[in-house]
């Protein structure tokens, strides 16, 4: 996909966030808007993977750490093709596969179960050591949110990560700036993030993590770092695209109602005319 059209995948993705946790009544909206144009760049342009062979030994793996965002997951797997769209009606609902967190035995395309913050970035690292071990070529991405690296365990998995060199390993740090009691800054701050895993011999890179081109170079710099592991930290807007959403802690674990919901399908439409008009 050309930049243009990732950036039309990236708005039917929220589009299709807004509405399963509209219909769930309950999710994570603010944080998986906020992912979103990462998600896309992953499964749309960056990683191996094939949804007609979810359990290929040799695909890329992915991990979402921070598993409350499932609903931006869970949509860009079903554009991928890994289940239907219209699966995402039944986000969080009674008998329905798709969970409030991400369930690897259940769920087409999920590699970690995870949801417990600062846990998925040490099964990310389990698995790029596995590789090296394996002698395989996959690689192993896995999304953090800013405020989870508040959690000690996220920082133990660094140093393993820098310790085994593993050049396999990209981990992404959402940085939205805020998290469910308001201003990272303020709860406890992670700042200087790209200071702190250049500390733990991470090669790091800032990227705007709403630019396509910035997120192309960004991995392509990563694929050709070697010996040591790299982080990402995107700078991302919480809630993008949705103008009552945007940069709204009390967005962070909501549901929009009826009305809000049509705002924020209203938003989303007109993003997408404007791409059609480029």
């Amino acid at each position: 996909m050309n930049t243009l059209e990732l950036k039309k995948q990236a708005n039917e993705i929220r589009k299709s966030i807004v509405t399963a946790v509209h219909g769930a009544k309950s999710g994570h909206p603010g944080g998986s808007l906020s992912a979103a144009d990462i998600y896309t760049y992953l499964y749309f342009a960056e990683m191996n993977v094939d949804p007609e062979n979810p359990k290929d030994p040799n695909r890329d793996r992915f991990v979402l750490s921070k598993g409350h965002t499932a609903p931006g997951l869970y949509a860009t797997l079903a554009h991928k093709g890994y289940f239907p769209v219209e699966d995402l009606n039944n986000l969080r609902k009674v008998g329905c596969y798709l969970q409030g967190h991400p369930d690897m035995k259940h769920i087409p395309g999920v590699d970690m179960s995870s949801g417990s913050l600062g846990q998925g970035i040490s099964a990310a690292v389990g698995m790029a050591i596995a590789g090296k071990l394996d002698g395989a070529d996959y690689r192993v991405y896995t999304l953090l949110g800013d405020g989870e690296i508040q959690e000690g365990q996220v920082w133990e998995a660094a140093m393993l990560a820098a310790h085994r060199k593993l050049d396999n390993l990209v981990v992404i740090v959402d940085n939205n700036g805020l998290q469910i009691d308001g201003d990272i800054a303020k709860v406890n701050s992670p700042y200087p993030i790209d200071k702190k895993f250049e500390a733990f011999n991470f090669h790091v890179i800032n990227v705007d993590g709403h630019d396509f081109d910035a997120l192309a170079a960004a991995f392509a710099e990563a694929r050709a770092t070697k010996g040591q592991p790299t982080a990402i930290v995107a700078k991302t807007v919480k809630g993008k695209d949705v103008s009552f959403m945007e940069n709204q802690a009390s967005w962070h674990g909501s549901a929009p109602n009826d009305e809000q919901y049509a705002v924020a399908m209203a938003d989303l439409e007109k993003v997408g005319e404007a791409l059609c008009q480029k």
